[in-house]
């Protein structure tokens, strides 16, 4: 079971600029717990996003050699691939690709079948540079607008996507939608029918459906996990009231009942959780 830490989807929407020295400092500290890869930034638009305009600044300083932890980094566009394809600390780059005509265009500022096109050319340039391109399917499991939305959809885009040599796809639940039935029936169809693709779930959940939506996905074969922790965050460019994150130290916890072997030092743990309180109390 792969667990990925998300501090970037947490601090996105927080008003507050959090200094760069403290997101360091901070990110240091995920990097020793021991998660499988931590998404740490954005090359996006700082006007749109300026809680993450020093994505670039926080690579110099982050110590890759306490850690196995692996780093993404969401782009929105070419030009922010471009930048994020030149640092060597990368290994992911990650897109939002929305199967909500809607949403597609409030978050990227594209149509889907621009957003097809710029996934197209991304995955070039991945491919180049020698990073990996991981798909976040957004509003996957249901959307707020009255975009149509089924399982056969999520599907479809599975099979055009997967022809730019893309291997990891993670289905977004971007505002905590989605329903048990759903998602035993996407990853219940998506992991047989493509075997040698990595499926995902990104949930976005209240407190008290986390662990319905974990063992859902869990039990359809699902494992590999987003979160953030102590559940905070959520898409600022979805809805004006934010569905926060799934908690990290939940997704810990449930790894730990199902036996799967994680690698996570508690102590590390406990002390990213204090600091992060610190980033969010200033």
């Amino acid at each position: 079971m792969k667990i990925i830490e998300c501090p970037r989807d947490a601090w996105q929407g927080y008003h507050p600029f959090i200094p760069t020295d403290q997101k360091i400092a901070y990110l240091n500290q995920l990097l020793r717990v021991g998660f499988d890869t931590i998404d740490f930034g954005s090359f996006v638009s700082a006007t749109a996003m300026p809680q993450v305009s020093d994505t670039a600044a926080l690579l110099e300083k982050l110590d890759l050699s306490v850690s196995a932890s692996k780093l993404l980094a969401i782009v929105a566009n070419e030009r922010g691939a471009q930048e994020a394809c030149t640092f060597e600390k990368i290994t992911y780059l990650g897109y939002p690709f929305s199967i909500s005509e809607t949403f597609q265009l409030r978050n990227t500022n594209a149509t889907i079948e621009e957003s097809l096109l710029r996934v197209q050319r991304i995955a070039a340039l991945c491919e180049k540079a020698g990073k990996e391109l991981v798909i976040y399917l957004s509003m996957g499991f249901g959307n707020p607008y009255g975009d149509v939305w089924n399982p056969e959809i999520v599907m479809q885009w599975v099979e055009k996507l997967s022809q730019f040599g893309i291997k990891i796809f993670s289905l977004a639940d971007t505002v905590g939608v989605a329903k048990t039935e759903d998602i035993q029936a996407l990853f219940s169809a998506l992991i047989p029918k493509w075997p040698d693709l990595e499926f995902g779930a990104h949930f976005h959940t209240t407190q008290d459906r986390w662990e319905e939506k974990t063992e859902t996905a869990y039990l359809a074969g699902c494992r590999r996990f987003d979160g953030a922790l102590l559940g905070y965050g959520g898409c600022p460019m979805a809805q004006n009231d934010l569905i926060g994150n799934m908690p990290s130290e939940r997704l810990i916890d449930f790894a730990k009942e199902k036996n799967e072997l994680i690698n996570i030092d508690l102590e590390a743990l406990d002390q990213a959780k204090r600091m992060f309180l610190e980033l969010i109390s200033n």
